[in-house]
């Protein structure tokens, strides 16, 4: 049996002198990449590799706590992850069960509040019931908001707002003219949510890979040659560094 991990270490780092506390984004996305190759590197089963990263998503979710990052938007498993082998989807589906057992009493104590995107229901019971469960119990936490993107992908997130917004529109006194950025945004998953600040992709890959495709439109990309498993507060920081001098225009001088 596994010994528990802790979530926050009690002596907790000092944050870099070079980083500007008001200049620290207030959301983070993560496109979480490599466990795979890392895994294949170290002549390992590619499941080795996932559940490696599942502790540096403890080393990353510690580090945007200390560095007071509002919210921490991860990219667990895209609606493209299916065509995967069997196998691994199955390990995949059983991890966030695995998290929660080990790092929930932590989160609970550090104040940490969960919740997903994506199409959850599409999931298998077994997943749905530990989402459900852990999100239930955090529901209440004021702190730092881990938002897992579970069967996400930002096409379908764009097609499932027309339908409804479509709808809603057949349904009320609105027009088509009525339509605007800000209403359109409220029929996204991330209704209620700031579009992210910065996006952090691991592993040496520059893509979006279909993830949030609307939110990013003005986000700071920031790409490491480091495999998730690997990522640490180190490597967070240095995201964070850069992301703070950056000057964000918005298509402005």
């Amino acid at each position: 049996m596994s010994m528990k991990l802790p979530f926050f270490k009690k002596k907790q780092t000092e944050q870099s002198d070079e980083q500007d506390p008001g200049s620290t984004p207030d959301h983070v996305a993560i496109i979480m990449d490599g466990n795979g190759r890392w895994a294949k590197k170290r002549g390992l089963p590619r499941i080795a590799g996932h559940r490696e990263g599942v502790k540096a998503i403890n080393r990353v979710v510690r580090a945007a706590a200390q560095s007071h990052v509002k919210v921490l938007t991860l990219y667990a498993f895209s609606t493209e992850n299916w065509k995967r082998p069997a196998s691994e989807v199955d390990f995949l589906m059983k991890l966030p069960k695995e998290f929660l057992h080990v790092y929930l009493p932590d989160l609970m104590e550090n104040n940490v509040r969960i919740e997903t995107i994506g199409d959850i229901q599409a999931l298998p019971e077994y997943t749905q019931e530990a989402v459900t469960y852990a999100k239930e119990q955090t529901k209440d936490n004021n702190g730092l908001l881990l938002n897992f993107a579970l069967n996400y992908g930002g096409r379908f997130e764009i097609i499932q707002a027309v339908k409804k917004l479509m709808t809603d529109l057949e349904h009320s006194a609105n027009t088509i003219d009525s339509l605007d950025e800000k209403m359109f945004s409220d029929y996204l998953f991330t209704q209620g949510l700031t579009d992210p600040d910065l996006l952090i992709r691991s592993s040496g890959e520059q893509r979006l890979s279909n993830f949030l495709l609307w939110q990013l439109a003005y986000t700071e990309l920031w790409f490491t040659d480091t495999y998730w498993p690997d990522f640490d507060e180190n490597t967070f920081n240095a995201a964070l560094l850069e992301y703070q001098q950056r000057k964000r225009r918005y298509g402005g001088i």
